[in-house]
């Protein structure tokens, strides 16, 4: 800036503040007002297109010219010594903080500073501001443009488990039996206090992993009015959806290609990336990136506040404990696989998964619903007239091999001289095939 320039700063400031030093029998009041007035009017900065002067800037030009004696050189304004550096922090912490943003471009600027912190790159004292940070990083070319965010109207449940959001999202790669596999992971978010019921890395992206977490999350944070969820196949099933409509939770789906309905979880999938996932430099086991997901839940995400609610979200979600409604104790069973089967008539089984059953009395010749868990398949119940009629009865393998299957799907008990007739008519058949003969007849007998 020229001298010619500064002069004409300096002149304008002094004609700001020329009422308050031309004055010497002003008391504290009356100048204040003066101070208030001369804030509140409209000037013509030289250099600037501000139209405003501050109070506070009024009251430090003010002292500057009184503790100057009245010199109109303590106006001009000031070259700063350190042009091009951050004045709240050193040389040596302004290049750590640049070389750690290059290393985690994406993180957040908390989780930057708890990394910084960590590897003891600043120090406990340290209480640069956020503006501070963002001009450092934008004079090195480290901040991303702002994302054009489309108008739409804000939504908030009114109390918590009034409304989940359940999503998946394709983790990073782990250690799978010396190989390295992708994990996927499924979560759920609180619409009014932004808890996080549960959330866990998988293997695969499906139905199964999906229930488990749903079945974790219900058992731990209750019972949701809503359920809102992708429009994909992992949300996708008829055992969902009965198990929902059972325990009185709605299941809404979202409208394809519309990323903005699921804001909230989209947003914590985000924050999952920068605040977690960019920390873990190394390849790790899926049990060990849970444990470490986990720990950020309850460390770090439910106790610090949420930006959005300006609450924690786990205290947010205590206030209204009361209203929680908790999930059955027999829960698993809610989400059972369902299949469809005719008991037979004559010898009331029924066939599953490649075995035979024996039917509760009173179903034979009946069409019955059989449910039961995919990890214990020999636990079956049976549900006639939307009532339970007890358990499967795994039928005995040599009545099993008494039982003759015909082409649609019947089933015949024979007796034991039945059988032996049959087995010799198959043997006389040459276009039926017996599966070979370990020992010869006389050996047989």
């Amino acid at each position: 800036m020229t001298e010619e320039a500064k002069r004409a700063i300096a002149l304008f400031r002094f004609g700001v503040i020329a009422e308050l030093v031309s004055r010497t029998d002003l008391g504290w009041g009356e100048q204040q007002q003066i101070i208030r007035e001369l804030s509140e009017r409209e000037w013509r900065i030289p250099g600037s297109q501000r139209t405003h002067i501050g109070r506070s800037t009024i009251h430090e030009w003010l002292k500057r010219y009184q503790r100057s004696g009245a010199r109109i050189e303590s106006l001009f304004p000031q070259d700063r010594s350190d042009v091009g550096r951050a004045r709240s922090f050193d040389e040596e912490t302004e290049l750590a903080l640049v070389n750690l943003k290059q290393e985690m471009p994406r993180v957040s600027l908390p989780s930057l500073l708890a990394v910084a912190r960590e590897r003891n790159l600043i120090g406990r004292e340290f209480h640069a501001s956020p503006q501070s940070l963002y001009r450092l990083f934008k004079r090195h070319g480290l901040t991303e443009a702002p994302e054009r965010q489309q108008d739409r109207r804000r939504f908030e449940a009114q109390y918590p488990n009034e409304l989940w959001q359940a999503d998946c999202m394709h983790g990073p790669l782990i250690e799978v039996d010396g190989k390295q596999k992708r994990a996927f992971l499924f979560g759920l978010i609180d619409d009014h206090s932004r808890l996080i019921p549960h959330a866990q890395f998988y293997l695969n992206e499906n139905i199964e992993c999906f229930q488990d977490c749903l079945v974790q999350a219900f058992e731990k944070r209750g019972l949701p009015r809503k359920l809102f969820v992708d429009n994909g196949p992992s949300f996708r099933s008829e055992r969902l959806r009965y198990g929902c409509a059972a325990l009185g939770v709605a299941l809404i789906y979202a409208k394809p290609y519309s990323a903005a309905s699921k804001g909230k979880i989209e947003r914590l999938w985000k924050t999952i990336r920068m605040q977690l996932l960019e920390r873990i430099a190394e390849i790790v086991s899926l049990p060990e990136l849970n444990r470490r997901l986990e720990q950020w839940i309850d460390g770090e995400y439910h106790p610090r506040i949420h930006g959005s609610t300006g609450t924690p979200p786990l205290k947010r979600f205590l206030q209204h404990i009361e209203l929680i409604r908790p999930a059955p104790k027999d829960l698993r069973d809610y989400f059972r696989k369902p299949e469809y089967r005719n008991v037979e008539r004559n010898t009331r089984t029924v066939s599953l998964r490649g075995k035979l059953y024996e039917a509760p009395p009173g179903l034979a010749g009946k069409r019955v619903l059989l449910l039961y868990h995919q990890q214990d398949p020999e636990r079956v119940e049976v549900i006639y007239d939307n009532r339970s009629q007890g358990f499967l009865t795994p039928l005995n393998p040599h009545v099993n091999a008494r039982v003759r299957r015909s082409s649609g799907h019947g089933m015949e008990l024979l007796p034991r001289e039945d059988r032996d007739e049959e087995q010799q008519r198959d043997k006389s058949d040459p276009r039926r095939y017996t599966g070979g003969e370990l020992f010869g007849e006389e050996n047989e007998q």
